[in-house]
């Protein structure tokens, strides 16, 4: 057996493993409150753009957001106007994003579904269904997302010069990993499997790219998956090459596992007891 198929082999078992308790410590928890697609789609992008910082950070600021739309998150952003509901927003602060920038997501996400009647007919329009990523999509998408008109929001057509609503939707074309926004991809574009939730026809699982956070950054590193040392677009691309190998219709299938190796697991790079069970500890630098 080559080391690829010993590798693939390690990870299907680190893939079954993987725990719905997981979960918990994991954003995407909030979008299985809902069984409506459209509700568990927007839920999806809210929970995704705001999962940056710690768990903890994150899930008492998603716990916030949620609390405002109560049952039905797509219908509240259907009807939703930043005059009128300017006050629900008043006190948020994730981080560098504050009230304002959730204020104008809310309006977002309201003038994507208005436009065309869901968020992934909204990303469909830019994303060719024969390319080889959901790069041009993605590059697309965030685009046109920060070119809405935001002046129900900020008071202008345009995005303040100095604000931080821009960070929420980020481009290859800048060079960023986008890590929220592929991550939001998996979640919606994977078929549902207990974790991913399978909402989205028009984006195959081929054509994901996998989100790089600092876990799947140092856990690729050890696992020989990239040699890059920035955590840019050209290591999310690299990462999902090699992983295509593995699986070539599904290369972000590993994702959550791998992910999780660090978030839930706790492993940190360096070597320890964790190492020992660890499924993948053969192929790691670490443990070798």
């Amino acid at each position: 057996m080559s080391k690829g198929d010993c590798l693939r082999e390690n990870l299907e078992q680190l893939y079954r493993q993987r725990s719905p308790s997981y979960l918990a410590n994991d954003p995407l928890s909030f979008c299985h409150r809902y069984h409506n697609p459209a509700d568990q789609e927007v839920a999806a992008l809210l929970a995704a753009v705001f999962a940056y910082g710690s768990v903890k950070v994150i899930k008492g600021s998603l716990s916030r957001v949620f609390s405002i739309m109560d049952d039905a998150p797509a219908s509240f952003v259907d009807r939703f106007t930043p005059g009128k509901h300017r006050q629900l927003c008043e006190g948020f602060k994730h981080r560098f994003n504050d009230a304002g920038d959730l204020l104008a997501l809310f309006w977002a996400l309201r003038k994507m579904r208005e436009q065309q009647g869901s968020i992934e007919a909204f990303f469909s329009h830019f994303h060719h269904p024969q390319a080889d990523t959901v790069e041009q999509g993605l590059s697309g998408f965030s685009t046109a997302v920060l070119a809405l008109d935001y002046r129900p929001a900020f008071g202008r057509r345009g995005l303040p010069v100095d604000g931080s609503f821009r960070f929420l939707f980020p481009s290859p074309e800048g060079g960023s990993a986008c890590k929220r926004l592929c991550m939001f991809l998996r979640w919606v574009v994977r078929p549902a499997d207990g974790i991913d939730l399978g909402l989205w026809q028009t984006v195959r699982p081929s054509q994901l790219v996998i989100p790089v956070d600092r876990h799947i950054e140092r856990i690729s590193r050890l696992l020989g998956l990239t040699a890059r040392r920035t955590p840019d677009w050209r290591m999310a691309l690299e990462i999902t090459t090699a992983l295509r190998s593995l699986a070539p219709d599904d290369p972000v299938r590993y994702d959550f596992s791998l992910c999780h190796l660090g978030i839930s697991e706790g492993c940190t790079g360096q070597p320890g007891q964790y190492c020992c069970s660890c499924p993948v500890n053969r192929f790691c630098r670490c443990a070798a």
